[in-house]
C-alpha cells in the first residue's frame, strides 16, 4: 500500500512563493513517476508537473514552466513543488500522485493519490 502525504499549502499573497512537499511510504520507488495535479475551484483537475524517481527527469504543464519546479529528495522519499510568482489563478487543491510507469510522461496515469493540500493566493 502506497501512502502519499502532502504538506505546505496555505494562504499567500500574489507574487509570493510556496513550496509543497509530498512524502511517500510503502513501496520502493525505483520505477515510479511522481507528480502534482491541481483542481481550481469550479474547474477540472489538471496536470502540473511530474518527476521520474530514477534519474530525476521532469515534465511540466507548458504554462507553468519556469515558474514551478518539481524536485525529489531520495533520502527522505519526498518530492517538492516550488511555486514562484503565484497568482490568483494558482488557487487550487494540489494533490500528489504516484505510480510505477516506465513509459512516457504523457501516458502516465497515476494509481495512488494524496488527500490534497489547499493553496489560496489572494490578489
Amino acid at each position: 500500500q502506497v501512502q502519499l502525504v502532502e504538506s505546505g499549502g496555505g494562504l499567500v499573497q500574489a507574487g509570493d512563493s510556496l513550496r509543497l512537499s509530498c512524502e511517500v511510504s510503502g513501496r520502493a520507488l525505483g520505477t515510479y513517476i511522481m507528480g502534482w495535479f491541481r483542481q481550481p475551484p469550479g474547474k477540472e483537475r489538471e496536470f502540473v508537473a511530474a518527476i521520474r524517481w530514477s534519474g530525476g527527469s521532469t515534465y511540466y504543464k507548458d504554462s507553468l514552466k519556469g515558474r514551478f519546479t518539481i524536485s525529489r529528495d531520495n533520502a527522505a522519499n519526498t518530492i517538492h513543488l516550488q511555486m514562484n510568482s503565484l497568482t490568483a489563478e494558482d488557487t487550487a487543491v494540489y494533490r500528489c500522485a504516484a505510480s510505477s510507469h516506465q513509459h512516457s510522461f504523457q501516458s502516465w496515469r497515476p494509481m495512488y493519490w494524496g488527500q490534497g493540500t489547499q493553496v489560496t493566493v489572494s490578489s
